[in-house]
């Protein structure tokens, strides 16, 4: 059996009411459920929110919302772990206990069924791995990082600076959408970012971080080129 668990607040400070603002003619969070009920991986898709609007929003595109958030993991400070812990907790208390669960961030319209089974598949082919997430490379060689300074525009890496780009390793990041992971690991102390985790790699034109309005007229524009077509 398997657990999605949608973390959800209702506040959100530099774009009001981003996880249910309308996004290309729908809610934002609801390309997050579409895609984990279109996997056809999860016995149960779980939103964790603090706020009743954002929960009749979720249910309306089918998927759970079996509690409200508590007040002390509702906070802007709280980081994600606790609020998927709390929601796993709750499941293995009321429901049934997970044999993998997978955070899905509600900010990724990009998010594919395809990569989520490739999540889970990657995992079950390593045992020895806790987490399988997203990732994309960077567009730029980071080894060639720039820092303005008093002195000065400086690289960040001296050594690196006048190496071809072809001759430096290429550099990941986290593409911000999913995580999976084995439940006792998810309860256990181990690190996500670490030797315990597999890459699921996402092209970059498949990801989009949505922090600010800038990033919100990027990310539409992006998907009415990229899915929409």
């Amino acid at each position: 059996m398997n657990l999605a668990i949608i973390p959800a607040r209702g506040g959100s400070k530099r774009i009001p009411g981003k996880n249910i603002k309308s996004f290309a003619g729908k809610p934002l969070i609801a390309y997050s459920i579409d895609a984990a009920i279109d996997s056809g991986l999860f016995n149960k898709i779980i939103i964790s929110t603090d706020s009743e609007e954002v929960a009749e929003v979720a249910k309306a595109y089918g998927a759970d919302v079996p509690f409200i958030r508590p007040k002390e993991l509702s906070n802007d400070i709280v980081g994600t772990r606790p609020v998927t812990n709390h929601a796993i907790k709750f499941c293995i208390e009321q429901f049934y206990k997970p044999k993998f669960c997978c955070c899905i961030y509600a900010t990724a319209p990009f998010l594919q069924a395809n990569y989520l089974r490739q999540g889970l598949d990657s995992l079950k082919q390593n045992s020895e791995k806790s987490f399988a997430f997203s990732v994309t490379s960077f567009p730029f060689p980071v080894q060639r990082a720039l820092i303005k300074s008093p002195a000065g525009v400086l690289p960040m890496f001296p050594e690196s600076i006048n190496q071809r780009s072809q001759d430096l390793e290429e550099a990941y990041h986290d593409a911000g959408q999913f995580y999976w992971g084995r439940t006792d690991d998810y309860l256990s102390d181990q690190q996500i970012f670490s030797h315990h985790s597999l890459p699921v790699v996402l092209p970059r034109h498949l990801v989009q971080d949505i922090d600010t309005p800038e990033d919100w007229l990027r990310a539409e524009l992006m998907f009415k080129a990229y899915v929409q077509g």
